[in-house]
């Protein structure tokens, strides 16, 4: 994986790009993470794909301007993200805020996006949950302890969770403006409801995966994406939580290339 940066809107922008195919994929991180949160999973895409990982504006190393962080602003910025990587068309993969923006994405620029696959996406669950309410704890109050304890509960396994991802997290909430950035996008989030009818105008092939256990966002949500898109499928994926791109890498990846390369 190679580090690079760019600017957009005078703002700097840290991505991990990897893979030397004509087609890309690129990956879209949740709240509060980083590209590094895809690590698990980019060889697997390398070997068939340009694998383009931003830093959402806001999140991880990408500068984190003072502004109202909508998932119609991050899906501007993501289109921006693919002017400026010369990236016309491409299959997008979005994982929880991450699968909002790149549904917000596909139905504003359909044009952009071959195949679109959602990781425990957000946008519909109308009430927060306790594992949810333990990550913002651990954004607002960055520490060894919320931070263990959260990505503990989201993972749902009952594993100690990774130092190097605790420690990752906590360093970055610690940034300047990090904070502001994540709360202004949890009221974005709050306002900006994945209704029916955008879910509807969707015409993108969709792979919806949802970690069976995952205690974040229900995996029951996922009834509302499988109804409303009218081309979409939905994989389970058994004893993992809200994240089953680090849990189980290779199941995962499998089943997107599966997809990605079914004709």
């Amino acid at each position: 994986m190679e580090e690079k940066f760019l600017q957009i809107d005078d703002n700097k922008i840290r991505y991990l790009e990897s893979g030397k195919s004509k087609k890309t994929l690129v990956l879209v991180h949740g709240l509060g993470a980083s590209s590094e949160r895809w690590s698990n999973v980019i060889p697997f895409f390398a070997e068939h794909y340009r694998v383009l990982v931003p830093d959402l504006i806001g999140f991880g190393y990408s500068d984190k301007p003072l502004v109202d962080y909508t998932p119609n602003f991050f899906s501007d910025f993501l289109k921006k993200f693919f002017t400026a990587t010369k990236t016309e068309r491409a299959s997008v993969i979005g994982s929880s805020l991450g699968g909002q923006v790149s549904t917000e994405f596909t139905i504003s620029y359909p044009e952009n996006v071959e195949k679109l696959i959602l990781a425990s996406p957000a946008g519909v669950m109308e009430n927060s949950t306790p594992a949810l309410d333990a990550y913002i704890m651990a954004a607002l109050y960055p520490n060894e302890l919320n931070a263990k304890k959260a990505f503990e509960l989201m993972e749902g396994s009952g594993d100690e969770a990774p130092e190097e991802i605790v420690n990752g997290f906590i360093e970055r909430m610690k940034l300047p403006n990090a904070k502001l950035a994540f709360m202004s996008t949890i009221l974005g989030l709050k306002n900006s409801k994945l209704v029916p009818s955008k879910l509807e105008s969707i015409t993108a092939p969709t792979l919806i995966i949802w970690g069976v256990d995952d205690p974040v966002i229900p995996i029951e949500n996922a009834e509302i994406f499988i109804s409303h898109i009218r081309d979409s499928q939905l994989f389970k994926m058994k004893h993992c939580g809200h994240t089953p791109y680090v849990q189980d890498p290779h199941v995962f990846s499998s089943k997107v290339l599966e997809f990605l390369i079914d004709p």
